[in-house]
């Protein structure tokens, strides 16, 4: 089986920064995109930002320009780096991939989710 595991979130005051780490663990033969959603009360899971298997980024345009979306392919890590922060960024943060495994016996492409951070912003 594979398995996300998030770590990083916190209590911060408006400006400052954090940096969210997500690594994968178990049956993995690849990673293709990696990403970052989150999801704030009342609201709708969003893309916060994503990165391909050769280091191409996208961005939400709320977070462009403050947030930087890294990966170490060796390492099966993906970070954020969420810097000048707001309140409107509080929300549930969840880590993604897109992997290849063989642990059911032959090789099977899924989306795999981290359990969640809570990142807060206070003003």
């Amino acid at each position: 089986q594979v398995q996300l595991v998030e770590s990083g979130g916190g209590l911060v005051q408006t400006g400052e920064s954090l940096r969210l780490s997500c690594a994968a663990s178990g049956r993995i033969f690849s990673i293709n995109a990696m990403g970052w959603y989150r999801q704030a009360p009342g609201k709708q899971r969003e893309l916060v930002a994503s990165i391909s298997s050769n280091g191409r980024t996208n961005y939400a345009d709320s977070v462009k320009g403050r947030f930087t979306i890294s990966r170490d392919n060796a390492k099966n890590t993906v970070a954020l780096q969420m810097n000048s922060l707001k309140p409107e960024d509080t929300a549930v943060y969840y880590c993604a991939a897109n992997i290849i495994s063989p642990s059911s016996g032959v090789f099977t492409r899924d989306d795999y989710w981290g359990q969640g951070t809570q990142v807060t912003v206070s003003s």
